[in-house]
Formats: C-alpha cells, sequence, structure tokens
C-alpha cells in the first residue's frame, strides 16, 4: 500500500489545534454542522459557509461523528484546514444514508472548495462521486473507501494500514498466550469482533486471525468466535454477550476486534458477565483503551493493550490529499497510516498528549 509522508502537515495541525471550533445547525439537514473560521470563534450557521473566490471551505462529513475516532479526526482536519487559512465544516452524518446525502449537498450547494469523508454505506459510493464530480468538488475518502462494487477506488483515501495493523494485534495476542500457557487451556477462547459490511475493517480482522493463527498454531481453533456488529460500543456490547453466553465453557476470553469501540464493547460484557478478571481486550486504535488505564489502571480492565495509530494523522493527512486536489495535482489514491501496540506500561511514552 503506497504511503505518504505527513510530517509537514502535522506540524502546521499541532500548531494548530488550540484552535476550537463552536457548533451551528444547518436548517438544511439534521446532520450536526459545525462551522469554525480561522482566527474567529463566533457562532456561524453552516449555510453562511459558502466560499467567496478564492476562500478555502472545506467539509469533514463524518459517518459517526459523535465517535472519539471521528471527532480527534476531524479535530486534526480543522486544524489544518485553519492552518491554510480556511474554514473547516464538521458534519456528524450520524450513521443515517440520508443525513449523510443531505450534507454532501449542502456542501456543493454551500460552493465548498472540496469534501473530506467517511461515507456510512459504501454502496452508496458510486452515487456520492458522481455528485460531486457533477458540481467539479473534489473529495477524499478517509478510513472507509469510496469504492465500486469490485473493491476499486473511486477516490483518494486516506485511512490505516488495516491488515497490518490487524497482524500486529493478533502477533501481541499469539505471545500473550504463550507467555501465558494458554494455548492448551480447555477454559480459553479467542473472540474477534467483525465488522464484515466495512471494507476497511474486514481486513483488520483478517490480519488478526491470520498472525494468531500462525504464531499460536497449538491453539484449538473450534474456540476461535467471531461476533459482527456495526462498529459501536453497544452493538458491540450485544454481540459479544451473544458469544459469551452462548459459550459458558470459556471462562477465560481473548478478544480483538475491528475497531475500540467492539473491543470496548466486549471488555463491558464480560464484565457483566463476571468474566473479566481473566480476560485479555486488545483493541484497534487506543483512543478508549487509554481512558480505561487513565480512570482503572492496568489492573482495573481487562483491556491489556491496543494498537495506536493516529485519527490525527488521518485527519490531516485528508486535508493534504484535498489541497493537492484543489491545487490541481495528482496525489497517490492510497495513503496510509501504520500502528504500534501499546500497553499500560508504555501508552504515555508512545502516544503523548493523545494518551491524556
Amino acid at each position: 500500500m503506497k504511503k505518504k509522508v505527513l510530517a509537514a502537515l502535522l506540524a502546521a495541525t499541532v500548531a494548530a489545534t488550540a484552535l476550537v471550533g463552536c457548533g451551528g445547525q444547518d436548517e438544511k439537514s439534521d446532520a450536526a454542522e459545525t462551522t469554525t473560521e480561522a482566527g474567529d470563534s463566533e457562532e456561524k450557521p453552516a449555510a453562511d459557509a459558502g466560499k467567496e473566490k478564492g476562500d478555502l471551505v472545506v467539509y469533514g462529513i463524518y459517518k459517526a461523528g459523535d465517535q472519539t475516532w471521528f471527532i480527534d479526526e476531524g479535530e486534526a482536519a480543522k486544524a489544518a484546514v485553519e492552518a491554510a487559512g480556511g474554514t473547516f465544516v464538521y458534519v456528524d452524518a450520524k450513521m443515517n444514508p440520508e443525513e449523510y446525502l443531505k450534507a454532501v449537498d449542502n456542501a456543493i450547494a454551500n460552493n465548498a472548495s472540496g469534501i473530506v469523508t467517511c461515507i456510512p454505506d459504501q454502496t452508496m459510493s458510486q452515487a456520492v462521486v458522481d455528485k460531486c464530480k457533477e458540481a467539479n468538488m473534489p473529495v477524499v475518502a478517509a478510513d472507509d473507501a469510496l469504492q465500486d462494487g469490485a473493491g476499486e477506488k473511486l477516490a483518494p483515501w486516506v485511512g490505516i494500514n488495516a491488515y497490518v495493523i490487524g497482524e500486529a494485534n493478533g502477533e501481541w495476542l499469539a505471545n500473550y498466550v504463550k507467555d501465558n500457557n494458554l494455548a492448551a487451556d480447555p477454559e480459553v477462547g479467542l473472540l474477534v469482533m467483525t465488522m464484515d459490511t466495512v471494507s476497511s475493517c474486514v481486513p483488520r480482522a483478517e490480519g488478526e486471525l491470520d498472525k494468531f493463527t500462525e504464531l499460536a498454531p497449538d491453539f484449538d481453533q473450534s474456540k476461535i468466535f467471531k461476533a459482527d456488529y456495526d462498529g459501536t460500543t453497544d452493538k458491540g456490547n450485544t454481540a459479544a454477550a451473544a458469544v459469551i453466553t452462548a459459550n459458558p465453557d470459556i471462562k477465560k476470553w481473548l478478544v480483538t476486534g475491528a475497531n475500540e469501540e467492539g473491543c470496548i464493547g466486549a471488555a463491558r460484557a464480560l464484565e457483566s458477565a463476571g468474566l473479566d478478571a481473566d480476560a485479555c481486550v486488545v483493541g484497534l486504535g487506543a483512543y478508549m483503551a487509554k481512558d480505561e488505564w487513565n480512570n482503572k489502571g492496568a489492573d482495573g480492565t481487562c483491556v491489556k493493550a491496543s494498537a495506536y495509530f493516529s485519527a490525527e494523522s488521518v485527519g490531516a493527512g485528508s486535508v493534504e490529499v484535498l489541497m493537492q486536489l484543489i491545487n490541481g495535482e495528482e496525489p497517490p489514491m492510497e495513503t496510509a497510516v501504520d500502528a504500534v501496540v501499546v500497553t499500560p506500561e508504555t501508552y504515555k511514552e508512545v502516544m503523548g498528549k493523545a494518551a491524556e
């Protein structure tokens, strides 16, 4: 997967992160839109975010804008746009395809310079790309690709190096099994939280499972389970609880998954079942794992590790790629961010300010 160095833009992003946006509601859509302008803290309706000739206005339209990952990603995108002297409009599509399309229409109607976006349903990709092409609107996909039925990307994409990051989690869990002599323990089971309808999430779980089974070949594969969910903590909790309840012989659960919310949902399910003391959950993102460790300490949670990758890198990177399109350049179709697995002992050093 082709990678692009984001250091220069990220430096500008860090310098600009002190600027905080204010919320505004667009009467054209129920999707939550926040308009922020460099050096300006006044609240403005999103409908006024249209640009005069030469002004830079970028819409960030995210499928689940109330989730920590997208909030952090949006803040980084906002800071990057403001560092370039422009205005950023943050939109929460609330996992609602209708609201999402309204937000795209608003960006076009308000004469935005371009869109960075994570789509709630990838089957809508062609329609969205067609809308943007007709309006001559540059668009960059963040996290979940805008793609056709064959999985080919229809617009430049910025996200995580999904399979490799999954492999990192699988390796960590396999080493945990070896270090604790768990491979032959009949009470141990592995639960992989999956999101099979989201293309960017499928290789995460595949990488986890492939690397785990490669490095822990003696682990009983009949004790490996999957639970599919929609990316939210609540649905992750429900899906994990169903698997846990259906397998009462498993007393020591190993868990990893497609995103941090699903893994935290599984941790809550293990707590409810009274099985958290002997469980080991490995998250994916670390933006919620760090709260577990900050609030409960290493011994107060069954979340033992998480693959950390930067939402700031994805947010700032998506704007960097968009700016290339706006300037008539031809960016790469794929820009990927790698990760490192962090634990309660290492997360503060690795994550820096993001660990707070």
